[in-house]
């Protein structure tokens, strides 16, 4: 247990120093920096950048969450308990690409296309 701990220290704190610096967390295997009840996304495949968080907390069930400009995803984790739909188009249209992922714990390293709109669902 307490090597476990130790790894999820080390992973976090590498990941904090890349965002302090500007850089990615190259060849992370794990997004440890996403808790439970969030939808985490990063600007780089492999969970690497900084991280943008969606909960219920900061959005309502149905509600369109662009992300800011900038802030396109290629990679995100599910760890809501809700379905969440992701979006090429920051309004969350459907003309472009568009999939949902089950909550529970849905992890995507390589996106299939540029995140840049999220939903949240009811169960």
């Amino acid at each position: 247990m307490r090597n476990t701990i130790g790894r999820v220290i080390t992973v976090v704190a590498a990941a904090g120093a890349a965002v302090a610096t500007g850089a990615g967390v190259a060849g992370a295997t794990e997004p440890t920096v996403c808790e439970r009840g969030e939808f985490c996304i990063w600007p780089n495949e492999d969970y690497g950048g900084a991280i943008v968080r969606v909960a219920l907390e900061n959005t309502n069930p149905g509600e369109c969450v662009p992300l800011p400009e900038g802030a396109d995803g290629r990679s995100f984790a599910n760890r809501t308990t809700r379905p969440v739909t992701v979006y090429q188009g920051r309004e969350c249209d459907t003309e472009g690409e568009f999939d949902t992922y089950p909550g529970g714990g849905t992890y995507v390293p390589e996106a299939p296309y540029l995140v840049r709109g999220v939903q949240i669902w009811d169960s």
